[in-house]
């Protein structure tokens, strides 16, 4: 006698993001720790030196974040109007931000105390920076001017007054601190050198500005305003390098990461996208609950942290190396088993000739076909693997033995099977088989359908609502098909055969389900 052959399971691809080191790195970055503020968050902004806390600007307040514990470690509160743009200086000692006040105030960080207070702009201040390497702030404004300060004596040194409309994007060159770019409403950006005092170049976004940014050699800087990003080159006069369009609402920040290889851009559409600086490349989407207005990332990438507009600060972490560590070590553990006997280690390994069988085969094997196909109906199977549960059920077919398993069963598997069917019948990989299945179904239970309790009726309603739903869309796809063969039938005769085929092969499956609607109405 033959020995049991288990079911061979086709198994299908997985359909899903495609597996990319960037996708593995990124998802490193747990779930999100959400921290409730008092209102939009305005702008997020870290500390260039360890432990990387990270400042968010929300309010009448600064409020400085230790991204390991999320928990406020410094408030700096002295604001009577709402602050915006709160950045740390190259040292991480100080803060500077602005405010609806129309002043420019710097903190000390550690102490808290304002040091300095800077008066002159006419309109709300949105950004604010400290120069590198030297005693300076640059402020832009909503009165349409960008202003160099001195820190020492609190003077207004330099004012450029080029733009007609609200300053609220703006940066400031690594590399050569006397450049400053400033992002417009009126849809341009400037560039400004600060030894010559003047404009030295002016380039048109097409949309209001929300960030600026420069690349680490500084001879190229992107802008985002609408929908896209544009990518500019300042030594051949603010030629247009190309342009990214991977939002479909307004972009509001961007940050560089992973040692300036990377570029992040959020946006009120809720995503943050991760591009490769070397090919402005999609590499990996993240998504969050609500609108995005402020974005930053840790030196290391190890804390990315988002302000959302509802007030949510949403902070992610990478997941610590030694956790990862150990959890490596316990799969190793769970595999071997050890015990030690008089100081000598057994290890048991599996016989490998021995061939274990799953529940549902075992049933199959003792032709307890009901009890298989109530295993598989389980909501393990029906949830995570239905191919298995079709895979039963075209072995019951086989075997002739379909028509016995549905006779007589109670309301609850009349239920559970007509769930499955309402699920997983307009799926293309199982169509053909489950409408043979159910027209089983139909014969068995016609004379009983309208005596059936009222909940079982109402999976037949929907499995019905849902089988029409396929063939008006069988139908426009068929119409399509028509018009498609029309369009091609002037170019290449094999390609025009070739795009009728897959048509008429996604209105197949449709075809197929007009017979079930007799039956089931």
């Amino acid at each position: 006698m033959s020995s049991f052959k288990k079911l061979d399971i086709k198994v299908y691809p997985k359909t899903g993001p495609e597996i990319t080191p960037d996708y593995v790195y990124w998802k490193k970055l747990r779930d999100p720790v959400l921290v409730k503020e008092f209102g939009p968050i305005d702008y997020i902004d870290f500390s260039p030196i360890e432990p990387y806390h990270f400042a968010v600007t929300c309010s009448v307040r600064v409020q400085v974040y230790n991204p390991i514990t999320k928990l406020v470690v410094k408030n700096l509160s002295r604001f009577r109007e709402n602050a915006h743009g709160a950045t740390f200086r190259s040292d991480g000692k100080l803060i500077c931000a602005g405010g609806d006040e129309g002043a420019i105030k710097l903190f000390d960080v550690s102490t808290k105390s304002m040091l300095r207070l800077f008066k002159g702009h006419e309109g709300p201040v949105y950004r604010t920076f400290c120069a590198h390497n030297r005693p300076q702030i640059t402020s832009f404004s909503d009165d349409k001017t960008v202003r160099i300060w001195d820190i020492p004596t609190e003077k207004n040194l330099i004012t450029f007054a080029e733009h007609t409309d609200y300053i609220r994007a703006g940066a400031l060159n690594p590399n050569l601190p006397d450049l400053v770019l400033s992002g417009s409403y009126d849809g341009t950006v400037k560039l400004y050198d600060t030894r010559m005092e003047k404009l030295i170049l002016s380039v048109n976004h097409g949309h209001p500005v929300e960030s600026v940014l420069f690349l680490p050699a500084g001879g190229v800087f992107l802008s985002a305003g609408g929908t896209c990003i544009k990518i500019w080159d300042t030594i051949s006069k603010g030629k247009l390098i190309g342009t990214i369009s991977q939002h479909h609402k307004t972009i509001t920040s961007m940050q560089l990461a992973s040692n300036n290889n990377r570029l992040l851009s959020a946006g009120l559409d809720r995503h943050v996208k991760i591009y490769d600086i070397s090919t402005y490349k999609v590499v990996h989407t993240m998504d969050y609950p609500n609108a995005i207005l402020s974005l930053g990332v840790s030196k290391t990438d190890d804390t990315v942290v988002a302000g959302l507009v509802d007030g949510l600060v949403c902070v992610s972490r990478m997941e610590d190396k030694d956790k990862i560590d150990k959890k490596e070590k316990k799969k190793v553990s769970q595999k071997y088993k050890s015990f030690t006997h008089n100081e000598k280690v057994d290890v048991i390994i599996e016989d490998e000739n021995v061939e274990k069988i799953s529940r549902y085969d075992y049933y199959l094997k003792k032709f307890q076909y009901s009890k298989a196909l109530d295993e598989v109906l389980r909501p393990y199977f029906v949830n995570k693997t239905p191919e298995i549960t079709v895979e039963v059920i075209m072995e019951l077919l086989r075997r002739k033995a379909l028509e016995r398993v549905f006779k007589d069963r109670d309301n609850k598997f009349l239920i559970q099977i007509l769930k499955f069917f309402n699920k997983n019948i307009t799926d293309y990989r199982f169509t053909r088989v489950l409408i043979i299945a159910f027209n089983v179904f139909l014969d068995v239970y016609q004379d009983r359908i309208n005596t059936m309790p009222m909940e079982v009726l109402t999976y037949f309603n929907f499995l019905n609502q849902k089988l029409k739903e396929e063939v008006d869309l069988g139908e426009k796809l068929g119409e399509l098909a028509g018009c498609m063969s029309m369009l091609l039938v002037a170019g290449d005769t094999t390609s025009s055969n070739e795009n009728g085929y897959e048509l008429k092969n996604l209105v197949a499956s449709a075809d197929a389900q007009k017979d079930l609607i007799v039956q089931i109405s």
